[in-house]
């Protein structure tokens, strides 16, 4: 069983900055990719970026990139999305879990956190 804990988000200004993180436990071995989603309230679940567990390769949405950057760190088992320049409309509550896919669509997905809220006010 693998469990997903993300940790980190909190209210900030806009134009600040955040640092997320997703803590893995568990039997881990033979995933692919890890991700992070956000959704906003009434919204649906929004693909924001993945990496590849073994090489580290990034995927982005458009939408973030440039602002937001993921990296891994193998040894804490542990996925971070670190996020600059926040603004209003990325309030949500940010998810991780992982894929044998660098895939963007929520259904490829396992595992997933609970997820942590960020709001970014104005």
């Amino acid at each position: 069983q693998v469990q997903l804990v993300e940790s980190g988000g909190g209210l900030v200004q806009a134009g600040g900055s955040l640092r997320l993180s997703c803590v893995a436990s568990g039997h881990i071995w033979g995933w692919y990719a890890l991700g992070w989603f956000r959704q906003a309230p009434g919204k649906e679940r929004d693909f924001l970026a993945t990496i590849t567990w073994s090489s580290g390769r990034t995927r982005y949405a458009d939408s973030v990139k440039g602002r937001f950057t993921i990296s891994r760190d193998n040894a804490k088992n542990t996925v971070y999305l670190q996020m600059n320049d926040l603004k209003p409309e990325d309030t949500a509550v940010y998810y991780c879990a992982f894929a044998y896919s660098t895939s963007d669509a929520p259904r490829d997905y396992n595992n997933w956190g609970q997820g942590t809220q960020v709001t970014v006010s104005s």
